[in-house]
């Protein structure tokens, strides 16, 4: 039988993220909370932030403390830029700098043509998807660049690339984060900071289920897998593998990347 005395203390291999601290924005659901949950995994203390679903946040938070990891929550929306520096404040407050942000926060535009859309829809994606990242990088560079490494991701789309009809919105704002994180690699490499862009497909979350309802009037996005790359639709847990890859000691000498993850397109 074995005992727990047995069991062999966890090495650094196992845990390659150990005595880091994260940030993940939108880590309740779907790809923030893969990915949180693959940072834990891996050794990371995690904090989470959320809009409004405190439900879910308590549950990725009680996930990441049954991996035996640190997990902490923290409410604020990505366009207010008063509650994005009080929860920068708070987290490095709590849990020291932050050394491994993810910006994964973001929303679905609504779907109409340049010529329809108002002025407000192009600024509510943008103040969601670049200005939340562009200030919670200005307030948590400084501390990132007292620590050993530092790593920044942001979490685009393929939309960046395809800009197609009647997402104009969506696509400029992730064009703009690309170009935000592009920008910033080259400004702290010399920081010892990484600064990568993951570029997701379509994803089995719940965005990803309303575009494909909204879209296609398909309701049951499993009926996607047969004919998806790989026999099935990427998964959340797909782009945290991504993730964990680029913030981990086998990409030690990667930045300023865009990794596409849509089974080739």
């Amino acid at each position: 039988m074995t005992t727990p005395s047995d069991v062999p203390e966890p090495t650094e291999a196992d845990l390659p993220l150990a005595g880091r601290t994260a940030l993940v924005t939108g880590g309740s659901r779907g790809i923030g909370r893969a990915i949180a949950l693959a940072l834990a995994a891996d050794g990371a203390t995690v904090a989470i932030n959320y809009r409004r679903d405190a439900e879910s946040a308590a549950a990725t938070v009680a996930d990441i403390e049954a991996l035996g990891a640190v997990g902490r929550a923290y409410a604020a929306s990505s366009d207010v830029p008063d509650e994005v520096a009080a929860m920068a404040e708070a987290i490095q407050a709590d849990l020291g700098p932050v050394d491994l942000l993810v910006c994964n926060a973001g929303i679905a535009s609504r779907g109409g043509t340049v010529a329809q859309t108002e002025l407000g829809e192009l600024d509510r994606l943008m103040r969601t998807h670049v200005y939340g990242a562009f200030q919670l990088c200005g307030a948590l560079l400084p501390g990132m660049r007292t620590r050993p490494r530092g790593d920044v991701v942001v979490i685009s789309s393929v939309a960046a690339r395809q800009l197609a009809a009647h997402m104009a919105p969506y696509g400029m704002a992730k064009v703009a984060l690309e170009a935000m994180a592009l920008t910033l690699a080259k400004e702290e490499r010399n920081n010892g900071i990484h600064v990568n862009v993951v570029a997701p497909g379509l994803v089995d979350t719940e965005m990803g289920r309303r575009l494909v309802k909204g879209v296609m009037g398909i309701d049951d996005m499993s009926t996607l897998d047969a004919s998806s790359p790989f026999g099935r639709v990427c998964r959340p847990e797909d782009i945290a593998e991504v993730v964990r890859f680029l913030a981990g000691p086998s990409a030690g000498y990667v930045t300023g990347q865009i990794v596409t993850v849509d089974g080739g397109g």
